[in-house]
């Protein structure tokens, strides 16, 4: 898993994390590099801060729809959050009707949770793929 951080803000927040939640954020945050680097037309991801979360941007090719990861405060639980304007989650949910979800905006875990990598791995792609079809191309 690669630790590699360009933007120390984000560094430091996964810093931050408690240490039970720090590992399944990172295994996220790689799962998204992953498919990105594997998946045409989506091209280098910015990593940033929106709302104080890890932000996953496909800036160059505009490919796709922002994804956040982040605690749940207070809690031992963590998620990942996509765009609440897009029809993302609705669409997980008829595929994936098993995951947990937050109203239209995030998928959640508990830390004793396994992380389910095939269907977040599929949920990864659509998110970073969204505006691909909308564009016609």
């Amino acid at each position: 898993m690669s630790l590699h951080f360009k933007n120390p803000e984000v560094a430091a927040i996964f810093e931050a994390y408690p240490k039970n939640l720090r590992s399944p954020l990172l295994t996220l945050r790689q799962l998204i590099f992953d498919i990105a680097s594997k998946t045409k037309g989506v091209g280098d991801l910015e990593e940033t801060l929106r709302w104080n979360q890890p932000s996953y941007l496909t800036s160059q090719s505009k490919s796709g729809s922002i994804i956040r990861i982040d605690q749940m405060k207070g809690t031992n639980q963590y998620a990942i959050y996509f765009h609440c304007q897009t029809s993302l989650i609705s669409t997980f949910r008829e595929i994936y009707p098993q995951l947990r979800y937050q109203g239209n905006r995030a998928i959640v875990f508990d830390e004793s949770e396994k992380i389910p990598v095939k269907e977040l791995e599929h949920c990864i792609l659509m998110a970073l793929t969204y505006n691909l079809g909308r564009r016609g191309s």
